[in-house]
């Protein structure tokens, strides 16, 4: 039997820490995220855990402690979002591609500027190509299962690689729901001991932790990243699989709701998957067959499943929560046309950003996007594919 709690995702988060019991929390604050590493600094100051709780001065020494600790052979976890991320850019491609299973909450916000602390995607998004593993939660319980099952799949030998655990700012970071909680010593037991193969403290192997490595073989290097990103799948895949048996909550690479006699469909992440399904529910009372796929592992991509669980459909609309300023749609409208061309699955496609520094997207608007890709099911033409969402006319300049 699980423990039922009332938690925000953030809470949530950090009593997933308190479980895991790391051997080092490296944190430097920032809305959103700040409250995750001060709920777990309590767990510390009270004996709950018995982590060292390194409090630096930037975000780049927070992933740069982590990553020290890493490398000496600790697991290391730690808690960010948006600019923190961004002050964090040189450490993040550096502990990937020194394959260090470091595990970061990313509490999702709006990276600067303007100057705003409310959730979008562009923190994640600016991230996506950096060797991290990636996975979105859109619930409190989401965040905290995510969260038990990042160590292992980090940790994995076939894998090795950093992975973010992401969360809406704001709308489930400081939301309470109800949650369910795994009991500690099942935590203790399903996460396991740390036991890397190589470290820096192992007396009985010197090594030396990031050599100037040029070009007789970084291309070697980076290929055994992008292999280990490939064995990621597989190994979340059973990962999930075992979590399954422990709590009776299953988790796939992407959730499809009321996805397979569907006509039409919206691919979202993080809450708004939730707004999403209320839509899908009135829409079907109505008789129209509407659908949702919500993306749960961004990195790595699932090319060919999602490719498969879109093909039967009419029309499908890619909602973004960041834009890519490149004039031809946001990340994930891009991954998703791409998966489909690579594995020839042709269906009409459109994108719409949406969302951007917290603006609210209400169930009207969402229920408009099914309205547009109805109408395209009926006249067979995509006027514009690069749409915008809730923005007000006028002011886009």
């Amino acid at each position: 039997m699980g423990i039922r709690e009332r938690l925000s995702g953030n809470e949530a988060v950090a009593t997933a820490m308190k479980q895991i019991n790391p051997d080092v929390v490296a944190a430097f604050p920032i809305t959103p995220s700040t409250e995750i590493p001060q709920y777990f600094s309590t767990f510390v100051a009270n004996g709950s855990v018995d982590t060292e709780f390194v409090a630096v001065e930037s975000e780049h020494s927070t992933m740069s402690a982590c990553i020290g600790a890493e490398a000496a052979g600790a697991r290391a976890m730690t808690a960010t979002s948006a600019n923190g991320l961004s002050l964090m850019w040189e450490m993040i491609y550096i502990a990937s591609s020194l394959r260090l299973p470091i595990v970061m909450s990313l509490v999702n916000r709006a990276v600067s500027g303007p100057l705003n602390i409310h959730n979008d995607h562009s923190d994640a998004m600016g991230a996506r190509d950096s060797g991290w593993i990636m996975l979105f939660s859109e619930n409190n319980q989401e965040a905290y299962d995510n969260m038990l099952m990042a160590n292992r799949i980090a940790e994995h030998k076939d894998v090795l690689l950093p992975i973010m655990i992401c969360q809406d700012g704001f709308i489930t970071s400081h939301s309470i729901e109800n949650i369910e909680l795994v009991e500690d010593d099942k935590v203790k037991e399903f996460i396991g001991t740390y036991k890397p193969e190589h470290y820096l403290l192992n007396k009985k192997e010197p090594i030396a932790i990031g050599p100037l490595d040029l070009q007789s073989y970084l291309f070697e290097h980076k290929a055994g990243q992008a292999q280990a990103m490939k064995n990621a799948k597989k190994v979340i895949e059973e990962v999930s699989a075992d979590f399954a048996k422990m709590t009776g909550r299953k988790y796939g690479f992407f959730e499809e709701y009321k996805l397979e006699d569907s006509d039409i469909a919206i691919v979202c992440m993080n809450s708004t998957a939730g707004t999403a399904k209320f839509v899908v529910d009135n829409l079907r009372a109505k008789g129209i067959k509407a659908g949702l796929l919500k993306l749960r592992m961004y990195r790595p991509f699932p090319v060919e499943e999602i490719a498969n669980a879109l093909s039967h459909l009419k029309a499908v609309a890619v909602l973004d929560k960041a834009d890519s300023l490149n004039g031809a749609g946001g990340a994930l409208y891009t991954d998703i046309t791409s998966a489909m061309y690579v594995c020839k699955k042709q269906v009409p496609t459109i994108n719409y950003v949406y969302g951007l520094g917290g603006r609210d997207t209400r169930a009207d608007e969402i229920e408009s996007v099914y309205t547009d890709l109805l109408d395209i099911v009926k006249t067979g033409k995509i006027e514009n594919p690069y749409r915008y969402l809730g923005l007000r006319k006028g002011d886009e300049k």
